[in-house]
């Protein structure tokens, strides 16, 4: 999991690991805001159900000091469903908050066009002997190419549609 800062171009708080499960993506979120844990986050997510956890949901009230009831999971409250989770994750007053790209749209998310990059500069043609040594080359890659390549995407999609 990697962040893309759109106003720098850097990838920033990479989580390597062997899963991504509700409790990595938690961790991941965390680490990111301890970055920086006073400045205001806006995270663009695919629809994925752990980016819309009810420990996530937790996360942001506890981290972003919203003292609110959040119910009980499925039950109740802001954690019955993830429609409600998603809302609360979206809610534009929040300090740390996330914005979801449409289904099927994850082309939309600017990591996603860093993760291209990773794959097609490291990933495609490299050779591995173990697990360990690939994350240690995804994150020397990862900082060279902050320190030489990082510049923000330029989009240059003008909203016409695709002719078929």
């Amino acid at each position: 999991m990697a962040n893309f800062e759109v106003a720098t171009g850097r990838v920033i708080a990479p989580s390597i690991g062997d899963t991504r499960t509700e409790a990595d993506v938690v961790a991941h979120i965390a680490a990111t805001v301890d970055t920086d844990p006073q400045a205001d986050r806006i995270f663009v997510r695919d629809q994925l159900n752990t980016h819309q956890s009810a420990s996530l949901v937790a996360f942001v009230a506890q981290r972003g000091a919203i003292d609110v009831d959040l119910g009980r999971k499925e039950k109740e409250g802001i954690l019955k469903s993830m429609a409600s989770r998603a809302a609360f994750l979206q809610d534009p007053t929040h300090r740390i908050r996330f914005v979801y790209t449409p289904k099927h749209c994850s082309w939309l998310n600017q990591v996603e066009i860093w993760f291209g990059i990773l794959t097609r500069r490291l990933l495609k043609r490299g050779r591995f002997a173990s697990t360990e040594e690939l994350k240690q080359r995804i994150l020397a890659f990862i900082e060279f190419f902050n320190q030489t390549r990082a510049k923000p995407f330029r989009w240059t999609y003008i909203g016409k549609p695709l002719m078929v």
